[in-house]
């Protein structure tokens, strides 16, 4: 029998006046994701990290190439093979990496001193912060080693209001524009952040952290600015990128990372939660994933050792 959708309805408010408060947080959290998460923008804030990309040279330049087999297993492989899809029906990837500061990443503060918080203390709280960005792009167009200043922020403040307590301030420059710079994207004039501005958005603005699109923070000769954050016991994120795609004021960001036992640097994936009106990023309707897409071709090796569509 079907029920009237009064009686639908009504029965329906009955069952969440009976719920228990569990399940009314429950259900108010999924109602907030259809009605906002779904339809929401989402713009990758991250560089795919490959052995050939910028890197500070006392690291070097990180290897990846085949995964083979570690020890005798029958018929199945002997101790040295190479897996591949034809004789054992995937495959996987084994990687050689210099550093955990590569590419975009997460720095904690045990990056530069001995009682800081590793990678893998970090708490899961960081996942989910309000983004504020201040557009310095101008500025580093004019002068490449061009510094973010306490009246940029406070710029951003006039047109936005007071910056959040707990958010993620990044600094859009535009510079990761040049990441396929190999040679030259690490080093100086690149902009920076100034020391007294770091100073200013955590002892006076209280955020969680900042980010910024070159690999260092700044370009002083004992490199200050990374100095206070760590030795204060701050964090910080650096290779970002597509900040020019995202909007100053009103966004999410989303803060994942590999979570190396004591690391001393995160492999780092941050994306912008961007209102469903923003011109810019997919939403989960237009980009559901899953099913995954389909390569256009076979994935093989380049000389690099990553794997790319190959026809």
């Amino acid at each position: 029998m079907k029920v009237p959708f009064i009686g639908a309805a009504v029965a329906a408010v009955l069952v969440t006046a009976c719920a228990s408060p569990q399940d009314k947080e429950r259900d108010s959290f999924w109602a907030l994701y259809e009605s906002t998460f779904k339809t929401a923008k989402y713009v990758d804030l991250t560089h795919a990290f490959e052995p050939t990309q910028p890197v500070w040279p006392g690291f070097g330049p990180a290897k990846f190439k085949p995964a083979i087999a570690g020890a005798d297993l029958g018929d199945f492989a002997k101790k040295g093979d190479e897996f591949t899809y034809e004789k054992h029906g995937f495959i996987a990837t084994a990687y050689e990496l210099t550093t955990d500061q590569y590419g975009t990443q997460l720095d904690p503060p045990a990056h530069w001193d001995n009682l800081g918080a590793t990678i893998s203390d970090l708490p899961a709280s960081f996942t989910l912060r309000p983004l504020v960005v201040v557009d310095i792009h101008g500025q580093v167009a004019k002068d490449p080693g061009y510094h973010a200043t306490i009246e940029d922020v406070k710029a951003w403040e006039a047109k936005h209001g007071r910056v959040p307590e707990g958010s993620v301030v990044m600094f859009r420059s535009d510079w990761y524009k040049r990441w396929s710079d190999v040679a030259n994207f690490a080093k100086a004039p690149f902009p920076g952040v100034k020391l007294d501005t770091l100073q200013f958005l955590h002892n006076e603005r209280k955020i969680l952290f900042h980010g910024h699109e070159p690999l260092d923070t700044d370009t002083t000769p004992t490199l200050e600015g990374e100095y206070w954050l760590m030795h204060n016991h701050f964090a910080q994120a650096e290779g970002v990128a597509n900040l020019d795609q995202v909007p100053e004021a009103g966004a999410l960001i989303a803060i994942g990372f590999a979570k190396p036992k004591g690391g001393v640097g995160g492999y780092a994936r941050y994306i912008a939660i961007c209102p469903p009106s923003w011109p810019h990023g997919v939403s989960v309707i237009d980009a559901p994933g899953a099913p995954l897409p389909k390569q256009p071709y076979p994935l093989k090796r380049n000389a690099d050792g990553v794997l790319v569509p190959t026809p």
